[in-house]
């Protein structure tokens, strides 16, 4: 609660990077639906467990479905959304505990079915919700609340494993820029496919990272987002794989693949199987 906002419950700390996130993805949203003269009733938004979470529960305006789900099941809810309602537009928001620990088995599958959602990943390299433990992005050697004497295990890199695993969109920005990230996300909605837009979205009470990505020009201090050069061809995996190699953050579209969605493959099989009537699937047990 607050004076100037006494109506609710913001949920998230002061200066929160998920606030810039949410303003994006509903910018995203508007122009979503203003382009494709769809309804907000037209998206759904599945949310994980976390700080992130919460997003489902703050989005202003007019309100898309929301379904907050269960720690690291975005993705299968997802699916089941989608195997029903192919139509709608379903957006996932999780964040970096979530997504890419108990929920990274599920990336794999989800890339190699092409499945055609949009996942907003939250990355602020801690549990945040849960009092600041370290997350997979945690840096190695960082103290936390679950690790005084130092994180033991090399940090996830994200970008590289989404292109490890096939994912067919991907475009990585932080939350500073509200509507420069609500281009990315609005375009990886308009993907048909499996897309990612990872966004650093600092944690102001347990890891706040906002100098570190700025940098500090007035003390000569670099940052360590910048921004993807105008020649990168986001097309060419090789390209891709090049790029995120490089020191720092990459800012932009890293990659782009066109291709058959799992709803085309499934619709395939359709036209190539013949319906059975309920009399037919009856016979085949009789004896």
């Amino acid at each position: 609660m607050s004076k100037r906002n006494p109506e609710y419950d913001f949920v998230w700390c002061p200066g929160c990077g998920d606030f810039g996130v949410r303003r994006a993805l509903e910018f995203a949203l508007q122009d979503y639906i203003t382009e494709h003269e769809k309804p907000h009733s037209h998206n759904v938004i599945v949310a994980g467990i976390g700080c992130s979470g919460n997003m489902v529960h703050l989005i202003e305006g007019d309100q898309p479905f929301g379904i907050h789900g269960i720690h690291g099941r975005t993705l299968p809810i997802a699916l089941g959304i989608k195997s029903s309602r192919p139509d709608l537009n379903t957006v996932i928001v999780a964040g970096d505990g979530d997504f890419l620990s108990i929920g990274a088995e599920h990336i794999g599958p989800a890339a190699q079915r092409n499945l055609d959602v949009t996942c907003v990943i939250m990355d602020n390299g801690v549990y945040g919700l849960t009092k600041g433990q370290s997350s997979p992005t945690s840096d190695i050697g960082m103290i936390t609340t679950s690790t005084p004497h130092g994180k033991i295990e090399v940090p996830v890199s994200p970008l590289n494993h989404y292109l490890t695993v096939g994912v067919s969109y991907i475009a990585s920005y932080y939350s500073s820029k509200p509507k420069i990230l609500a281009k990315f996300i609005k375009e990886a909605m308009d993907h048909r496919g499996f897309s990612i837009v990872h966004v650093q979205s600092p944690c102001t009470t347990y890891n706040d990272t906002y100098d570190l990505l700025k940098g500090k020009p007035r003390e000569g201090i670099p940052g360590l987002a910048w921004d993807i050069p105008d020649d990168h061809d986001p097309n060419d995996l090789s390209c891709a794989l090049n790029l995120i190699q490089k020191p720092g953050i990459p800012l932009g579209l890293i990659y782009k693949m066109e291709g058959k969605t799992l709803e085309d493959r499934q619709q395939e099989i359709r036209n190539k199987v013949s319906e059975k009537t309920v009399e037919s699937t009856l016979s085949e047990y009789l004896i």
